[in-house]
């Protein structure tokens, strides 16, 4: 059976953290063994995603501790909702709380730009996606903080399509491209990347069905859907930001994929409240 989304990442997290052997913590003695509640509160408006890996991480350091999530995932919030409650001795909240907070902070902070782009192109019919310019070791959690946001999973491996780029038409040479096609694995998708219009006719010509407009200008993508026809997605990449996508959408990008997503978002504001004894009602 598969493990709950997020529990290597968390366990790593943990481990760098050294949430075991906290030496502050420890100073408060018995007092660390007591009931408290913590309060994961927002400090400005965005859109909320990790909630599930916040309920990971307390799991993991006390399998009695219980988080109680207080909105949804993918809502706007405001500042000073909170987002969760979590009930477990005092040890465990303050051995958790920067892990915790990490895993929300940058999650909360994908969805959210990945919601401004998704609005920006509403009505248009065109996607949003990420690209694999993740964190390392946090692509997962990153590709699903994109889909809280309303954006969709892309090619988050080598292994999981062919996706034909600049370098590999540099190292084959012009004239190559269907041949090595050929050897793709069956039911593998296609996607390549064309730069100018002598290789977009050799990718139409073996068949490909999913073109990749890299750093091109809406006008050129515009040409690009009207040469390639029906039935075939052209997905613009390279430089695109949120506030640009409409642009590329009305061209007629069928999927728009953005590397700020995961590479550049930036971290939710949100702090950890710790109260004494029973939780607070919201």
């Amino acid at each position: 059976m598969a493990e709950p989304l997020g529990s290597e990442e968390v366990r790593r997290a943990l481990e760098e953290d050294r949430a075991a052997d906290d030496v502050t913590t420890r100073l408060l003695g018995a007092a660390t063994r007591r009931t408290a509640c913590a309060h994961f509160v927002a400090e400005g408006p965005f859109v909320v995603a990790g909630l599930p890996i916040v309920a990971r991480v307390y799991a993991e350091l006390d399998p009695e501790a219980r988080v109680e999530a207080l909105c949804g995932e993918g809502e706007w919030v405001g500042p000073d909702a909170v987002l969760a409650r979590v009930r477990a001795t005092a040890g465990t909240l303050l051995s958790g709380e920067r892990v915790a907070l990490n895993f929300l902070q940058r999650l909360s902070g994908v969805a959210t730009l990945t919601r401004r782009a998704v609005e920006a192109v509403a009505g248009t019919g065109a996607r949003i996606t990420h690209t694999r310019k993740t964190t390392p070791g946090l692509r997962a959690l990153e590709s699903y903080a994109v889909t809280v946001g309303g954006g969709v999973e892309n090619r988050r491996s080598l292994a999981e399509a062919v996706l034909w780029k600049d370098n590999h038409w540099a190292l084959l040479g012009p004239g190559g491209l269907a041949a090595a096609l050929a050897g793709a694995p069956p039911g593998a998708a296609v996607v390549v990347e064309v730069e100018d219009d002598a290789q977009l006719e050799q990718a139409l010509a073996a068949g490909v069905r999913h073109i990749l407009a890299d750093n091109q200008a809406p006008e050129r993508v515009a040409a690009w859907v009207r040469r390639a026809g029906p039935g075939v997605t052209v997905q613009a990449s390279g430089g695109i930001m949120p506030e640009s996508a409409r642009a590329y959408a009305e061209a007629g990008a069928g999927l728009i994929s953005i590397g700020t997503l995961t590479h550049s978002a930036p971290a939710a504001p949100i702090r950890c409240d710790i109260l004494a004894g029973s939780p607070a009602r919201r």
